[in-house]
């Protein structure tokens, strides 16, 4: 086995943000060296890496001239330069998640085509080459509302995604390749992380829950186990298999899912990276989805992904009507009860909705548990000084 640990290996990270930010923290237990990549010099990665470079993760030269630089390429936004990653590849470079895997995924038309193709259930849909080509179809009486548009590119956190019921709802949309999505009454939103290294071996993790903010359209809750009969969950992590096996992919793959009202399971979308949805497993799993990454992409082992204690994770995001330097309002306050572990994502500036950090709370009761983060919600607020 190639050493990894207290070595000259080299471990390249596209991507600052949070995510590699906590991947960070499992580098540094392993003491493997790391090199990121982040257009913005105060990116959270920035200050605690072993090596930081600035430039456009969506910039061929760039992303083709730091992959040369590093043993093993790996990812924390699917947002980057696949063209650059396969001329890395076809020289021999090793990169996980694969690039054809993020080709197909970084495009949600092209990842919703992938599960049609391979017979993944997932919600009906109409892909368009522009926002003009589908208020003809409209026009046309081939997409009837109400339906989800869905940006084909660069979404995240609820960007890229909306309900739309009127004609005039697709007003100041972005004019690019889009989807129309039936939208499907659903009782719960759930998701399935699953983790698979290069010899085959994979696992998943428990079935999640989601409980979204109603107006950011962002996810406040991640709540672990999710709260379902055993058979819906069953079905979960079967299908979230399937996808991983059809992919044939290496990494850690998210998988978001819808639970119908008669208990289908569609398969909505999935992320080629930690996700927000794994954040509870920091304390709550016996190997936390960033160390597991770890283990996946480099051919190790993988960990125990069954839960110690019932995990609940809210998310910290700016309050509206604040914008500037950050103060966390009463963090004193929750780091008085017990279970309750702030992480925070180094981001010195707030902005409404913006994501800057998360708290976890675990119990032996899931119940207590979603009592306590209701709780931290309401009592801890990410304002502007």
């Amino acid at each position: 086995m190639k050493n990894y640990f207290s070595s000259n290996f080299k471990l390249g990270v596209l991507g600052g943000g949070q995510l590699g930010r906590m991947l960070l923290t499992e580098t540094q237990k392993l003491d493997i060296y790391t090199v990121i990549l982040d257009s913005n010099n105060e990116a959270p990665c920035a200050q605690i890496c072993n090596e930081f470079h600035q430039g456009d993760l969506l910039d061929f030269d760039t992303v083709y001239n730091f992959g040369k630089k590093v043993d093993v390429l790996t990812i924390e936004i699917e947002n980057v330069n696949i063209d650059a990653l396969d001329k890395l590849e076809a020289e021999g470079h090793t990169i996980y998640p694969k690039p054809e895997n993020l080709r197909t995924i970084q495009n949600k038309a092209r990842q919703k085509v992938f599960y049609h193709d391979h017979n993944i259930p997932t919600a009906d849909f109409s892909r368009f080459a522009s926002l003009e080509e589908l208020k003809h179809s409209i026009d046309n009486g081939a997409v009837n509302f109400p339906f989800v548009w869905k940006s084909a590119r660069f979404g995240y956190d609820g960007n890229g995604v909306k309900i739309v019921k009127s004609i005039t709802d697709l007003n100041n949309l972005p004019t690019d390749e889009c989807i129309a999505e039936k939208l499907i009454p659903f009782k719960n939103e759930l998701a399935v992380i699953v983790a698979r290294n290069t010899d085959g071996e994979v696992k998943t993790y428990p079935v999640v829950e989601m409980e979204f903010h109603p107006e950011a359209n962002q996810v406040e809750y991640v709540i672990c186990p999710a709260r379902i009969e055993e058979n819906v969950a069953k079905k979960a992590r079967e299908i979230a298999l399937k996808v991983a096996d059809i992919f044939d992919f290496v990494g850690l793959l998210a998988v978001e899912m819808f639970q119908t009202e008669n208990d289908d399971i569609l398969v909505n979308e999935v992320a080629p990276r930690t996700h927000n949805s794994g954040h509870y497993s920091i304390e709550a799993s016996y190997t936390n989805q960033f160390e597991q990454h770890l283990r996946s992409i480099l051919n190790l082992p993988l960990g125990n992904t069954d839960s110690k204690l019932a995990g609940i994770m809210v998310n910290l995001v700016g309050a509206e009507g604040h914008t500037g330097e950050v103060v966390y309002k009463n963090i004193e306050e929750i780091l008085k009860i017990d279970g309750v572990t702030p992480h925070l994502y180094g981001k010195k500036t707030t902005k409404p909705f913006r994501k800057m950090g998360h708290v976890t709370i675990v119990n032996t009761d899931i119940n207590e548990a979603r009592k306590v983060a209701q709780q931290v919600k309401e009592t801890i607020q990410v304002i502007a000084k």
